[in-house]
């Protein structure tokens, strides 16, 4: 996973990212020890294939959601 300077995903599984979609922030958990805070970017990468990935806000690393 590749981001811009901007924080917008770039490359994903070694493709480029083509379009966002969408970008939605999720926080929960925020009163206990172990808060949730992730930035969701739907995006449309090379060859067409549609693919959610997110950034973990408090760790730092990026995750591709498995797909059904």
């Amino acid at each position: 996973m590749t981001a811009g300077s901007d924080g917008r995903p770039v490359v994903v599984g070694g493709r480029e990212v083509e379009a966002v979609r969408e970008s939605w922030l999720v926080e929960d958990r925020w009163w206990t020890d172990a808060p949730l805070r992730r930035r969701y970017w739907e995006v449309l990468v090379a060859g067409g294939r549609n693919t959610v990935v997110y950034r973990d806000l408090e760790e730092g690393a990026w995750y591709e959601q498995a797909s059904a």
